[in-house]
Parts: structure tokens; C-alpha cells; sequence
């Protein structure tokens, strides 16, 4: 890995290591697995994919990693190992079949982990350092040295510690914060003169220097980009930032960082940005821990808009709030969303993403009233947009509509709904239906009232209010079979199955009247809903 370009920063990943030390966040082999598969695809260099000592699982799940993901094009396949030899040779069995294996090992060599954890003097850890160092290589010819609470050890020692491990063939010389305790400018001196000064790790030398930088501070990417800045061509992260206490460097925020300045860093990683939302979601769905709606580049609300200001300028240039544009992240659009904060602009914009071409004072009435909602509201939906503009201009006209329903369920039979629906001729029909669940049911009942084929699309609850008594608002989004029009419904009841019926027959409806159904006049654009938005 020593002759990549000099602006090219190599991205070594640890979240199958690191990542999952964090609490709760345990994976399966064939988690592990996948997520390795998917590191691959977005162009990691290095996978680091557990530690093999730590469990006959995690050795397994090495071995897996090395022999299907370790290809010749794939990246390399590294385990982590103690400074000793049973956890050396171990590391080795679970890497060896990769076509680019690699033996990282380690030893603190801060004064707190000398004098409490290996309880050795300086001299005794460089001989360890020196054995388990010459014994990786012996087995690897590619050895990774990390000497760990580097932040906080003495920095001459360090410099002792580095060139021991260089001397006995390390190839990268990884630089650890491993409490979060540096800061920036500190980190660029440290990692500089480490850099300049080390024996036989100089800049021409071949050897890669690497950081690893945690975030118990705040700290962690900003110093992983200062280290790179003092000339570090290795850095080591996770997706999402996962890891001990309060995580590590995000791979993501590292990579676009990079890749949105690169007239201030003049560097390159080899990463697919555009498969960063993809291995992000993966990792959060199997260690089961989400991603903080504001986590930069890949939180939810990353690329959206609810302040009027910002939807405004983002609807006349996308630069004017946004450094980078979603796709190259791998998200389709940004979001505007609809609150409180939002201004007249966006409201229109979205109203014409609906179909409803609203100006003048009509606009103003539907702005007023959307106005009192989002007060009572955080976010308001397209489906109340839809009410309130129905409200304004013409209402769907009622093509079937609902009389009466009741809903059986529980674990003592099958969830059943039976129904009572007055057709345009005025005649009631009544059908039981049974389903998976109450809405289902309800949802099958309706079918075979109506018989008029649909794909329901998306089904949504949500709470007006909190509290045990709060409204329950459903919104439902149907397509139609033969030309794939989407239309939307709207239900608010303290029932959620009724309301989920009123939502799903107003879709029905307003599908119905825009295809002419009967004796009924088309509503046109008006009642079909772009779902492109949401």
C-alpha cells in the first residue's frame, strides 16, 4: 500500500472492529458479511473485520471476510491483535486467505497504560513492540503498528516506539487518539514531527502513516483532517462514526470533507460517494443503532429545508444552503419540509409538485390557513395540503362514500371488518372482509365494494397530538393499474382504523373522478398526487 500517489489518502475501516465494540451494537457473522460486501463496493482500501482472539466467532467471521470479500481487486483484509504472540498467530489464521492480508497489532504506551494495563517499564514495552513486530512479519509481509494512547504518552518515547517498529518491519504507523483527548493543532504538531522526526518513517521513507481518532470531544474528524494536513496518508474510520463511548471518526464526514474542498486538501480517496447513504443505512439497520436525525452528510435531515429563508433560496439555486448536492452521496433530492418556518414560496412550489397551480389570493387564504395548521403541527403533510387547498378550490366529490364500519380483532380470532358503503347511485352495499390486521381488512372490504383495481403505495399514521387521546391522521397513497397515476387520501379520526378507511376511500375517490368514473366529471390534474416529493 506504500506506493500510492502522495495526494491519495488511503481509507481504512473499522467499523466490523471498532465500530462494533459499541455498546449494543453486536453483529452476526453474516451481518458482518454483507456489511463487508458492501465496504467493498464503496471503495474502502482497507477492511479492518474484527479481532480474531476476541471469539471463535469473531475468528470465523475473519476468515469468511478474507476468503470472500479479500480478493486481488478487492481491499486488503486486516484483524486486530495484541502484542502477543497466541493473538499474532491467531490474527494471521483469520487473514491469511485474503490476496492482500494484513496483521495489525498494538500496544498502549501512554504512562496510564504502562503503570495500570501492561505494567511495564518503557524498555520492557520496546521489547515487546520489537518481538510481536518481528513475528507479524515473519507470517505478513504487510504489518500495521498502532502505538495506542499515543495523544497522551511521552512524545520522544513515541518517536522511540515508532522507529523500534519500523525497524522491525512495520510498513503503516498508526497514530492513535484513543481517548479524544487532543486537540486539532496539537495533533497537526504531533503527527508533523513524529513525520520529520521518526528513524527510518520519514516522508520519502515508504511508510504510511495513519491516524485513529475518537470523538469524545467533538474532536474526531476534525483532528483525523489535521493529521492528514501534517502529511498522514491512512485514516482510520467507521460508517456512521460507531465505536467505544462516543465513537470514532465518520468515514462519511472524512470523505466529503475531502472531496467538496479539494482545492484546500489537494487530496483523493478511492470511496464511491455514492454509495455512502447505502453503507450507512446497512450498518445502522444491523447494529440497530439510528443515525442522529442532523449527523452530517447522512442524517435525516442532512439535505432538508424547513426555514422559509433557506427553502427560498434553495428553490432559485440549491447552492445558496447546500455545499454538496445529495446524489453525490446517494440520495435522490433534498427535502423541503413544511413547518411553521416555512414562507409562501415553498408552499407554492410544493402545491405545484401536487397539482395544485394555486396564485393570487386563493394562495393567500391557502397560506393562512396552512399557517394556523403548521402551529399545531411540526411537520404538515401533503395530505393536509391536499384538504386545505380542497378546501379552497374544489373539494373531490364524494363518488362512494363510507356509512358504517366495524372492526373485530384480537388473538381470539381473525381480524375481520365489515362495511356499509353508499355507491353514486345511492344504493348501500354491505361486505366482510378478513385480513392480516384491521386495516387490511377494512382495506379488502372496500375492494371488493368498489372493484376498482389499485397498488396501494404507501400507508402512514401519525399522532396530531401526544397523549392517549391524541387524533390519529392517516395518509395513504394509492396508484392506479392502468396508466400508474398516484393519488393520495386523507383520514383524521381518534379511531385509527376509521380514519385509515376515510384516507383510503378518499383515494379511491379522487382516483375515480380523475378517470371519469360514471355519470362523475373528471377533477384532471388536481386530484392526482406526484409522490417524487416525499
Amino acid at each position: 500500500m506504500s506506493s500510492q500517489p502522495s495526494n491519495r489518502v488511503l481509507i481504512f475501516d473499522t467499523t466490523l472492529r471498532d465500530g462494533e465494540q459499541s455498546p449494543g451494537a453486536t453483529l452476526t457473522s453474516a451481518e458482518k458479511l454483507e456489511i463487508a460486501r458492501q465496504l467493498a463496493r464503496l471503495g474502502v482500501d482497507i477492511i479492518e473485520a474484527g479481532f480474531p482472539a476476541a471469539s471463535p466467532d469473531d475468528l470465523a467471521a475473519v476468515q469468511r471476510i478474507a476468503r470472500e470479500v479479500g480478493t486481488p481487486d478487492g481491499p486488503v483484509i486486516t484483524g486486530l491483535a495484541r502484542a502477543r504472540e497466541h493473538d499474532i498467530r491467531v490474527c494471521w489464521e483469520g487473514v491469511k486467505d485474503a490476496a492482500k492480508p494484513r496483521i495489525h497489532t498494538f500496544l498502549g504506551i501512554s504512562d496510564y497504560h504502562l503503570d495500570f494495563i501492561t505494567k511495564t517499564t518503557k524498555q520492557e514495552a520496546l521489547k515487546i513492540i520489537r518481538d510481536a513486530v518481528t513475528l507479524a512479519k515473519s507470517l505478513c509481509d504487510d504489518v500495521e503498528f498502532s502505538p495506542m494512547d499515543a495523544g497522551r504518552a511521552d512524545p520522544a518515547f513515541l518517536v522511540e516506539v515508532c522507529a523500534a517498529a519500523v525497524e522491525c518491519g512495520a510498513t503503516t504507523l498508526n497514530i492513535p487518539d484513543t481517548v479524544g483527548y487532543v486537540m486539532p493543532q496539537e495533533w497537526y504538531e504531533l503527527m508533523h514531527s513524529l513525520i520529520h522526526e521518526t528513524p527510518g518513517a520519514g516522508p520519502d521513507s515508504g511508510v504510511v502513516w495513519s491516524v485513529h481518532c475518537h470523538d469524545d470531544l467533538g474532536l474526531a474528524t476534525a483532528n483525523t483532517l489535521a493529521g492528514v494536513m501534517a502529511g498522514a496518508r491512512q485514516v482510520e474510520v467507521t460508517i456512521n462514526g460507531i465505536g467505544e463511548r462516543a465513537g470514532n471518526t465518520s468515514l462519511e464526514e472524512v470523505v466529503m470533507s475531502l472531496a467538496t474542498r479539494p482545492q484546500y486538501y489537494h487530496l483523493t480517496t478511492g470511496i464511491n460517494t455514492r454509495e455512502i447513504t447505502k453503507t450507512s443505512r446497512m450498518v445502522s439497520n444491523y447494529t440497530g443503532m439510528p443515525v442522529q436525525p442532523n449527523k452530517a452528510i447522512v442524517g435525516a435531515n442532512a439535505f432538508a429545508h424547513e426555514s422559509g429563508i433557506h427553502q427560498d433560496g434553495m428553490l432559485k439555486n440549491a447552492q445558496t444552503f447546500e455545499i454538496m448536492t445529495p446524489d453525490t452521496v446517494g440520495l435522490n433530492e433534498s427535502r423541503l419540509v413544511l413547518g411553521k418556518h416555512s414562507g409562501r414560496h415553498a408552499l407554492k412550489a410544493r402545491l405545484l409538485e401536487l397539482g395544485y397551480p394555486v396564485e393570487g389570493e386563493q394562495l393567500n387564504h391557502v397560506f393562512a390557513r396552512f399557517k394556523a395548521l403548521a402551529d399545531a403541527k411540526k411537520v404538515v403533510t401533503d395530505a393536509d395540503l391536499e384538504a386545505l387547498v380542497a378546501d379552497e378550490t374544489n373539494k373531490p366529490q364524494e363518488i362512494f362514500k363510507l356509512v358504517d364500519c366495524q372492526i373485530t380483532c384480537g388473538t381470539m380470532g381473525m381480524p375481520t371488518a365489515t362495511l356499509k358503503v353508499r355507491d353514486p347511485d345511492g344504493v348501500e352495499h354491505i361486505h366482510a372482509a378478513v385480513g392480516t390486521g384491521p386495516v387490511d381488512a377494512a382495506f379488502r372490504a372496500i375492494d371488493s365494494i368498489v372493484k376498482v383495481p389499485n397498488t396501494l403505495v404507501e400507508y402512514a399514521v401519525h399522532a396530531v397530538t401526544a397523549g392517549i387521546d391524541a387524533l390519529g391522521e392517516v395518509t395513504v397513497r394509492i396508484s392506479s393499474v392502468d396508466d400508474k397515476r398516484t393519488f393520495g387520501g386523507y383520514g383524521a379520526e381518534p379511531d385509527i382504523v376509521v380514519a385509515s378507511i376515510k384516507a383510503y376511500m378518499a383515494a379511491i375517490n379522487r382516483m375515480l373522478a380523475a378517470q371519469g368514473y360514471g355519470d362523475v366529471k373528471p377533477e384532471g390534474e388536481a386530484a392526482t398526487v406526484g409522490i417524487s416529493g416525499d
